[in-house]
C-alpha cells in the first residue's frame, strides 16, 4: 500500500473532484444555470467537499483534519440535499438525481471512514 503524500493522494478527495465536475456539468444545464441561487449553492458545496479536504490534510495535525473532514461531510449533506431540491423542480431528471446521489453518498461514505481512520489514530 503506497503511502499517502499529498491530499491528491487520498480517495475521498479523488471522489469529491469527480462530483464537483458533474455537478458543475449539470447545473450548466439550461433552467438550472439560469437558477444562480441553487447552482451557484450547489456548486459551491461540491466545492467545500475537496477544499475541506485539502485544507485539512495540509494542517497537519490530526485534530485539524479530523475537523475539516467533519465540514466535508457536512457539505455533502449539503449537495444532497439540493440535489433533492433540483429534482422536485424539475432542473434534474430521476435518472440524474439517482446517479449523482449515488456518488454524493459514496462521498460522504469515503469522508467519514477517513475521518474515523484519522480518529483512531
Amino acid at each position: 500500500m503506497s503511502r499517502i503524500q499529498k491530499f491528491e493522494d487520498l480517495l475521498a478527495w479523488q471522489k469529491a473532484r469527480v462530483l464537483t465536475r458533474e455537478i458543475d456539468q449539470i447545473t450548466a444545464n439550461d433552467r438550472f444555470a439560469r437558477d444562480f441561487g441553487l447552482s451557484g449553492q450547489i456548486q459551491r458545496a461540491s466545492v467545500s467537499i475537496m477544499s475541506n479536504i485539502a485544507e485539512g490534510y495540509e494542517r497537519d495535525s490530526p485534530n485539524e483534519f479530523h475537523r475539516f473532514l467533519t465540514y466535508a461531510k457536512a457539505s455533502c449533506a449539503e449537495v444532497r440535499s439540493q440535489l433533492y431540491i433540483a429534482l422536485d423542480i424539475g432542473y434534474i431528471t430521476q435518472q440524474q438525481f439517482d446517479e449523482l446521489m449515488r456518488k454524493a453518498q459514496e462521498v460522504g461514505r469515503t469522508v467519514g471512514g477517513l475521518r474515523n481512520s484519522i480518529r483512531r489514530t
